[in-house]
Parts: C-alpha cells; sequence; structure tokens
C-alpha cells in the first residue's frame, strides 16, 4: 500500500475522496429526509411494509437477480477459460468480439429485443428480462475473469494434464478454486446489475404479477398518490438489499479487483 508521508498531501487526498462520494451519497440522504419527513420514519415506512404487494415485487426481483447471476457466473467463467487457457480457433477475434459488444448501450437494443420478445411468445415473462440482463453482463465479466485466469500459472493446467485429467476437470479443480477473488466480484456485480435494473422489466414486464422492485415507486405513485413520503420511502427500500451486499462482500469485491489487475 502507498503510504503519503507529507500532511498536505493527505489533506488533499481526503478532500477529493470526500467531494468525489458526494454525488453518490447525495440522492440516499435526499432519499432518506423525504422519507422521514411528514408523518415520520416509523409511519412511512410501515405503510410501505404493510403493503403485500411489496412481498411480490421482492421476490419476483430475488428470482431474476438469482437466475442472472447463475447465468452470468456459468457463462463467464467456462467462456474466459477457453480464451484464456484452451488453443481454439479464432481466440482472439471472438475475446474483441466480446469486447466490442460492450460499446452497445442498452437502450439501443431495446428494439431488436422487443421484436425478439414477442416472436418468442416472452412477453410478460420473466426469462425476457433474465436472458438479455445475463448477456448485457457477459462480455464485461468475461474481459474481468480472462485476464485473472491467464495469470495462473500453465504449469499448473500442464501436470493436471500429466496426471490424466480433462480440459473440464482441470476447469473444476485448478481454475474455478483459484479463481475465488474473481468469483466474487462476477457475484456482487451481477446482482447488483440485475437487482438495479429499470429499463428492461419496464418494457417487457406490464403485468404486475411479474413486476420488480424498481417499478414499485411507480406503482406506489398511483396507490399513495401525492404521498411522496411513501414514495421515497419505497425508493429506501429498493435500494438497501444493494447496499447491504456490497458492505458485507466488499473485502472481496476489492482483493478481485485487485487481484485482477495485479495478475
Amino acid at each position: 500500500m502507498i503510504e503519503l508521508r507529507r500532511t498536505g498531501a493527505r489533506a488533499v487526498l481526503q478532500a477529493v475522496t470526500t467531494f468525489a462520494i458526494v454525488p453518490f451519497l447525495a440522492p440516499f440522504v435526499v432519499m432518506l429526509g423525504v422519507a422521514s419527513s411528514g408523518e415520520g420514519a416509523v409511519a412511512n415506512f410501515g405503510a410501505v411494509l404493510d403493503r403485500p404487494e411489496l412481498t411480490r415485487f421482492a421476490l419476483n426481483s430475488a428470482v431474476i437477480a438469482v437466475l442472472v447471476v447463475v447465468i452470468t457466473y456459468v457463462c463467464t467463467m467456462t467462456a474466459a477459460y477457453a480464451l484464456a487457457k484452451l488453443r481454439i480457433r479464432a481466440r482472439e477475434p471472438i475475446f474483441y468480439f466480446l469486447v466490442a459488444a460492450l460499446t452497445l448501450p442498452t437502450a439501443a437494443l431495446t428494439v431488436p429485443l422487443f421484436i425478439t420478445v414477442r416472436s418468442l411468445g416472452l412477453y410478460n415473462n420473466p426469462l425476457s428480462v433474465i436472458l438479455p440482463l445475463a448477456a448485457l453482463q457477459i462480455s464485461f465479466n468475461v474481459l474481468l475473469a480472462r485476464q485473472f485466469i491467464r495469470g495462473i500459472p500453465d504449469e499448473l493446467l500442464e501436470a493436471a494434464d500429466l496426471d490424466g485429467a480433462s480440459a473440464f476437470g482441470a476447469f473444476r479443480h485448478i481454475i474455478l478454486p483459484l479463481s475465488r477473488p474473481i468469483t466474487a466480484v462476477i457475484l456482487i456485480w451481477s446482482f447488483v446489475g440485475a437487482w438495479n435494473e429499470y429499463l428492461l422489466p419496464l418494457i417487457f414486464l406490464q403485468d404486475t404479477n411479474q413486476q420488480t422492485l424498481t417499478l414499485l415507486p411507480s406503482y406506489f405513485a398511483s396507490q399513495f398518490s401525492a404521498d411522496q413520503t411513501k414514495i421515497f420511502a419505497a425508493s429506501c427500500l429498493i435500494a438497501l438489499p444493494t447496499v447491504i451486499c456490497y458492505i458485507a462482500f466488499q473485502r472481496y469485491f476489492e482483493r478481485g479487483l485487485t487481484a485482477g489487475a495485479l495478475k
């Protein structure tokens, strides 16, 4: 770790860091302030928690987030392993094609996705959100995981090959156990992205029985009319799981990112 010896340098760095987090922290502070006004925080949050729709929306978000995480993790690790360690044709062009996919914004894909979803009969089906979300996250995660796996010594795989291990056996018993730091990054990143997704559920899930928590404020806007305090209380509850997830796994998340960078 780099240590700053001068007091002035530490003060400047602390000031810059504090200023940098203001744009991210300010919206949450405003939400809490509005949610605590009016009848008070206990009454506002209690009114939201008493709504039976909250459990249904939360369950829908949890199912979508978990399935996105599973699909993303499996596809990311297998693709990264193949692109980093296996001798396959056009390995580099395939990787650069995946990287190029990062330049495509979600909004530009909504029309093709809508046509595809309607043609497959998946409208108002959670799969219409799960599959595109997983596909959109795989490219960036492969970029991280491939760099990490490339840092694993080839001698380990050669020794496994001499012992008679297959490519899948080496992947299961060597690559996956040694890739736990980057695994934490993939799992957290995928979960937060799936949980916070707003655009795709808004377009493809019009049935309230299938909608996710990110659509809850819009739903409550019609239920609580002009009572903004309840709507902001719902927004705070939506953000809470991702905040808890990051705080709980912050150490593993940062370790995975730095390990991938060092390798």
